[in-house]
């Protein structure tokens, strides 16, 4: 069984839903399970359970608390070919669940993936579909990690600066030290922030601007990482990654 670190901390048994979900890492039994038992160890960690949980009792926060760590749970360590980042999660109801650029079925598209589905297009033929769920990337092994995961309803990075960034700072170099080729797409200044972090040769860093339609047009468009990443990862013997998300509505 995985290991709850806010409840070890407070010495607290498992009662409301909220104490169970919220930063309690049971749900991780993957092979990011020590990484993660490491993070819940440091002072900071302390800090960051008990703001998100005051967090979710006060105000309505995105993701829905069960879903705070599905960029792990569906893309373990070992599955990783790919990582994406993202910044906060999407702060608008039934948006957000977990993973990077990602939105749950039966939402509009948001306008930074809408780039990315053109780039795709432009790239590597794909169509561009009729949802925003990127659950197979995941499948895939692309890890959709946002560098913040979690905000306060429409509040765009309220929740920046209070320790995520220490978490999913440890996630990237626990990429990093992996043994074998991995692809690092850097999409915008953030992003690009963290290269200091990736020090193993054997990994392949792409940069471009954000697909934002504010920047989309400043080097995004055009980029080809798409191909690029399939390209390296047959290369080094991987299988490539299917970029296809496939329409909901048929």
């Amino acid at each position: 069984m995985g290991i709850s670190c806010g409840l070890l901390f407070h010495g607290r048994c498992c009662g409301l839903k909220y104490i169970k979900s919220v930063l309690v890492m049971g749900m991780i039994t993957n092979d990011w399970l020590p990484m993660v038992k490491n993070e819940c160890g440091k002072p900071y960690y302390r800090e960051l359970f008990d703001f998100v949980k005051k967090e979710y009792t006060e105000y309505v926060v995105y993701p829905p608390s069960d879903d705070i760590f599905n960029a792990l749970h569906l893309t373990p360590l070992s599955k990783v070919k790919v990582v994406i980042l993202g910044q906060d999660p999407y702060h608008e109801p039934n948006q957000a669940h977990g993973l990077s650029f990602s939105v749950l079925p039966g939402n509009a598209i948001p306008p930074s993936l809408r780039n990315i589905y053109k780039e795709l297009n432009d790239d590597l033929g794909c169509y561009i579909p009729d949802n925003g769920y990127l659950k197979k990337w995941a499948d895939e092994g692309v890890l959709l990690l946002n560098t913040v995961l979690t905000v306060r309803a429409h509040e765009a990075f309220s929740h920046k600066g209070h320790g995520w960034e220490n978490f999913t700072d440890a996630i990237i170099k626990a990429v990093n030290e992996v043994d074998r080729p991995i692809v690092f797409l850097l999409w915008g200044k953030p992003a690009q922030s963290k290269i200091p972090m990736l020090t193993n040769p054997k990994h392949l860093i792409l940069t471009s601007a954000h697909p934002s339609p504010l920047s989309a047009n400043r080097g995004f468009f055009g980029c080809r990482h798409f191909s690029k990443a399939n390209e390296f990862l047959e290369k080094n013997g991987l299988e490539p990654i299917d970029w296809q998300i496939e329409n909901i509505n048929k």
